[in-house]
């Protein structure tokens, strides 16, 4: 929110964000205190790649939806941004069916 230049919250919302990530990196080592080191599983890559095509298509929308809501969006940005929002939805709804196949495909 410190990018909003209408609320003038410039410096508080970078202090507040520094803080936020010292909390994270404070996380860290309390994290590996308390959980015991385990041996991991190899990599499956049709799970990243569903979380690749998940995050892009998340991404996508949230643009189409930036396009629709600028002030004084002409009607070009509103078919512009309509039409991303709708494909960047269509991409999130068919991950799940393309995790399905990847995972059926894996188990053969």
């Amino acid at each position: 929110m410190c990018l909003i230049p209408e609320w003038s919250l410039f410096n508080v919302g970078v202090v507040v964000a520094i803080i936020g990530f010292i909390i994270l990196l404070c996380i860290i080592p309390v994290y590996r205190k308390s959980h015991p080191k385990k041996e991991h599983a190899p990599i499956n890559f049709g799970i990243v790649l569903t979380w690749v095509i998940g995050v892009i298509g998340a991404l996508v929308m949230g643009f189409g939806m930036s396009r629709v809501m600028i002030d004084g969006a002409s009607s070009s940005d509103m078919l512009v941004g309509i039409t991303l929002g709708v494909i960047g939805l269509l991409v999130c709804v068919l991950n799940y069916p393309i995790y399905s196949y990847l995972k059926a495909n894996k188990n053969n």
